[in-house]
């Protein structure tokens, strides 16, 4: 036994208005670290009528331990290692990209249960929320539309769907050890839809004695929540898994969200050079779609099915030669019933596909990293929709979409003293458009005098056209979305590494973007830029306190008139010009953790079609909570989320929830 601590349906691109149809340590192998205590219980065995009020703060514990560089538990701190920047091990500090990591220890002190919550820190990104939990949620970088993020879990893309995006809003923190947000164009590694960025997801690997941790958690909106997690590693074999059920009713009728997930890491290592592992995953999710608060929909529902199988390997041969292979296959069902659209009706979508990913490094001498690879990839998509109208002349009745992609790059990083040059390049091969090249070069300097470290990045990056565009493309011969994009920024590290503060200026020029006639046809008509300073502040300035503040400034503009959707200068819409975020979160008496954290967005616009963009409202909102340690096997919390009740819409006509609060129990062994 071990203690732990506390711990379907048209879908247009970034609409909101209508369902998309898809809605820290890092080492590489048996020996990464799980520093993640997710808290998860399994969903079938509801448990209600379980919910606990904040505890009031004890007398306040002047007597605190002196400042040191250590974590919440006393462990000194090392430098984190990050991977997604190179697709190899680099300091955190030395990356020549612009990279954040967010770790379990972040989804634990803010008691987040969903990854977009967790993104909402992160500068340079928005998070757009289509209302309440379950519904839309999109993820906007850098200005940006959502379907040019990659999103990777363990290296593997899970962007899904006719629309080629990827909907967070069932994606839980289950089983997950950290995410790394990588900025900047990142298509030489991970090829189609990283114009943007790269978000990745890596789970836990089990280390250590096998434990186990439940917990219950019950509260506004009629929501209900059970989670299970557990991990550990027995001789050669290790696993990590996590599961939770949340049953929520929300605030509107026909705002019902029920979601089932379950994530699972199984290794093997029959040496110490050697792991073979398997990723599974699992959700299902069954949401009531209200549609706007000016057009109610009083029996809309969508059901979305997913489940991948990933095997992996992980293979060191020598010191400085290691391979990494994975296969993997996953699998979408949809049903939109009835979908009172109007135009479509009810449908149902599938959606399958199988990669493999191989990576070769090599590292001929110590200051010199050579990592190649090849990439293959084959989607089938489509979609039944019997009672769409005819009004507009002869609409198919089912529609589908075959592409295979295989792709080779190679990139090189050089470290000399306290210098890191990277440069790369990517060739993608696709069976309905052709060739397309992407190049990135990048470095950084750390000056150790100074604790300051200066990087930079220019690369290229593509969006290839979704499945949905290429059906309504009518054979125009559709070309991918391309991307010119830049930056640079300064990292100053002071205090003994106590504060660290980062700025970076981007700027990004689009072109080819897809965009409509007006003929319900899409063509290549768009071009945009965006630019804009992202800026971050990280401080444990005493023991036990952790403050994080973010600001992003970001101008986007189109600078095309062809396409009808907006008139040329327009600002993209739903990208907001300034975000601001701040938390803090303190360990009192090394019992009571609580946080609060808020932000602040302004200077929205929402689209109008053929028509200038208008004006949507500022919002903010603060969130609130705690947990107390009983003893070193439970623990009871309770949060407050939208603390001061403020009435905002991330998306115009779709409100979020006012005032709620939760409260649970948690159980480790």
């Amino acid at each position: 036994m071990r203690n732990r601590p506390v711990c379907f349906s048209i879908c247009f691109p970034d609409s909101v208005r209508s369902r998309v149809c898809s809605p820290a340590c890092a080492s590489k192998f048996p020996h990464r670290r799980a520093r993640a205590r997710a808290s998860l219980l399994q969903g079938e065995g509801r448990v209600r009528a379980i919910v606990f009020v904040l505890l009031s703060v004890p007398a306040f514990c002047f007597a605190q331990d002196s400042a040191r560089s250590t974590n919440e538990y006393g462990e000194a701190e090392a430098e984190s290692v990050v991977v997604s920047a190179t697709r190899t091990d680099i300091p955190l500090d030395q990356s020549p990209a612009s990279v954040s990591l967010i770790s379990s220890q972040d989804f634990e002190q803010k008691q987040i249960e969903r990854i977009s919550d967790a993104l909402r820190e992160v500068p340079g990104l928005s998070v757009v929320q289509t209302g309440t939990a379950g519904q839309l949620t999109s993820v906007f970088t850098r200005g940006l539309r959502s379907e040019h993020t990659q999103v990777l879990l363990d290296g593997i893309p899970i962007n899904q769907g006719l629309a080629g995006l990827f909907d967070f809003a069932n994606l839980t923190i289950d089983d997950i050890d950290r995410v790394e947000v990588v900025r900047g164009p990142q298509s030489i590694l991970y090829g189609p839809r990283a114009l943007a960025g790269v978000i990745q997801l890596f789970t836990k690997q089990g280390e250590g004695s096998p434990g186990m941790t439940l917990s219950a958690e019950g509260g506004s909106y009629d929501t209900f929540r059970e989670t299970l997690a557990s991990d550990g590693k027995i001789d050669g074999f290790d696993y990590s898994i996590g599961a939770s059920r949340l049953d929520t009713d929300n605030a509107r009728p026909n705002n019902q969200y029920r979601n089932s997930a379950v994530i699972a890491n199984f290794g093997w290592s029959p040496k110490d050079r050697l792991r073979m592992s398997a990723l599974i995953t699992y959700s299902l999710s069954d949401t009531g779609n209200p549609n706007t608060i000016f057009d109610p929909k009083p029996i809309d529902n969508f059901l979305t099915e997913k489940w991948l199988v990933a095997p992996h390997l992980d293979f060191l041969p020598e010191d400085w030669w290691h391979h990494k292979l994975i296969f993997s296959y996953d699998h979408e069902r949809q049903l939109n019933d009835p979908n009172q659209d109007g135009f479509v009706g009810p449908t149902r979508a599938l959606f399958e596909r199988t990669t493999i990913d191989y990576q070769n490094e090599l590292r001929p001498t110590s200051w010199l990293n050579v990592v190649s690879g090849f990439f293959y990839s084959r989607v089938n998509a489509g979609q039944e929709r019997p009672f769409v109208l005819q009004i507009f002349g002869p609409q198919p009745t089912f529609v589908s979409d075959h592409t295979q992609e295989t792709a080779g790059f190679l990139e090189t990083t050089a470290k000399i003293d306290n210098l890191i040059l990277v440069a790369g390049g990517r060739h993608d091969h696709f069976n309905q458009f052709g060739d397309i090249w992407t190049y990135r070069f990048a470095g950084s300097y750390k000056i150790d005098k100074t604790n300051t470290t200066l990087h930079s990045s220019v690369g290229t990056g593509f969006s290839p056209p979704s499945s949905q565009d290429k059906i309504f493309g009518m054979n125009f011969g559709l070309k991918p979305e391309e991307d010119l994009g830049w930056d640079a920024g300064v990292e100053q590290r002071l205090w003994e590494n106590k504060v660290t503060i980062g700025a970076t200026y981007f700027h990004n020029d689009l072109s080819n973007l897809i965009g409509f006639n007006g003929l319900f046809a899409t063509l290549n008509l768009g071009s945009a830029r965006t630019q804009g300073i992202e800026m971050e502040l990280h401080a444990t300035p005493i023991a036990d306190l952790v403050l994080t503040a973010t600001y992003t400034y970001l101008d986007t503009e189109k600078t095309s008139s062809e396409d009808i959707n907006q008139p040329e200068g327009a600002r993209l819409p739903r990208r907001p010009r300034n975000e601001i975020y701040v938390s803090a979160s303190y360990l009192w008496c090394k019992k009571l953790r609580t946080t609060v954290e808020a932000k602040w967005v302004n200077a929205r616009e929402e689209l109008s079609f053929g028509a200038p963009n208008f004006d949507i409202e500022d919002y903010n909102f603060v969130n609130f909570a705690a947990e107390y340690e009983i003893n070193s096997h439970m623990s009871i919390f309770g949060r407050f989320d939208n603390l001061t009740d403020e009435h905002y819409a991330e998306v115009f006509g779709f409100p979020a929830l006012g005032r709620a609060a939760y409260g649970g129990v948690k159980v480790q062994f």
